[in-house]
């Protein structure tokens, strides 16, 4: 099996709701790493699962949407938690929302919110 990644970082602003958690329910600012993993078992004609550069347009544009704002007034986020969970299932949405390519086995997007912890949202295709 093929991987190929791509990190890419930005900040943004949230609050956690539904819950008593202490200092994470004020407004705060978190350094998001974010990690783009595609899985598959075949390469295309140019020896690519796929191109490199794609992956990061498309994770500077999402990257770019949240930056410098607050989760939670996103409509992505109406109604739950903006969680990293959260958060790495709605960037992987908009990165990856209608996959046709055939070699694509695995999606995988993953949100570090500081050095010691993340979440991932995967799907297999």
């Amino acid at each position: 099996m093929y991987t190929v990644a791509v990190k890419k970082n930005f900040s943004a602003l949230h609050f956690l709701v539904v819950g008593d958690w202490g200092a994470e329910n004020e407004k705060h600012t978190h350094h998001y790493e974010i990690e783009v993993l595609v899985e598959g078992k075949s390469l295309n004609e140019h020896g690519y699962l796929l191109d490199i550069d794609e992956i990061k347009s498309g994770l500077s544009r999402v990257t770019s949407y949240f930056r410098g704002k607050t989760l939670n007034d996103l409509p992505e986020f109406y109604g739950i938690n903006p969680s990293i969970e959260h958060l790495a299932r709605v960037i992987h949405g908009m990165l990856f929302g209608r996959i046709s390519d055939p070699r694509i086995a695995t999606t995988q997007v993953r949100v570090w919110e500081d050095a010691d912890a993340w979440a991932s949202y995967q799907e297999e295709h």
